[in-house]
């Protein structure tokens, strides 16, 4: 129990700061359309574009669909299971940027998902992973400055999308 309050300590910390440095009203709109770009959208559309170009038996299509269906059921038992508060309930006077899609913060489900396609893509096409990472860490960076969630629940989702996107790419290849 006492490890669980020093994490939880450290986040708010760590929240909490990067939340008031001055720079935070110029990341927001920036960190607003990185935080888009993993609303799911994308992953439908390079979904569709695989299907279309290569059918159902392309190896990185099956493997994200088996990576989501992993990885989204993981993350919902997560949140229905921590029910972690998200940082507008849980710190006094703290408005978060934007309305967050659900009620709980932990894992980050945003991150999760842009680690997991990152993971997968990057695997097929080993060029861009350095650049497909610097987006989903971009993801979960903008996701803390949004004020929905706290650090470790991008940590969390790394986890989660990283370890999704490899047992998919072992069951699959």
């Amino acid at each position: 129990m006492k490890l669980i309050y020093s994490i939880h300590k450290y986040d708010v910390t760590m929240f909490t700061w990067l939340n008031s440095v001055a720079i935070h009203a110029y990341l927001v709109r920036f960190c607003r359309m990185i935080s888009r770009t993993a609303d799911g959208f994308l992953y439908v559309i390079l979904a569709a574009w695989l299907y279309w170009d290569q059918g159902i038996n392309d190896a990185l299509l099956r493997a994200m669909i088996l990576a989501f269906l992993i990885e989204r059921p993981v993350y919902t038992l997560l949140k229905k299971g921590f029910k972690r508060n998200r940082p507008q309930q849980a710190l006094q006077d703290f408005q978060s940027v934007i309305t967050p899609s659900d009620q709980f913060s932990f894992p980050s489900g945003h991150t999760s998902a842009a680690f997991m396609v990152a993971t997968l893509v990057g695997y097929f096409a080993p060029a861009l992973l350095p650049v497909l990472y610097v987006w989903a860490a971009l993801v979960g960076f903008s996701r803390v400055v949004l004020g929905v969630h706290f650090p470790t629940d991008t940590l969390m989702g790394v986890v989660l999308g990283v370890g999704a996107a490899i047992f998919s790419l072992n069951y699959i290849l």
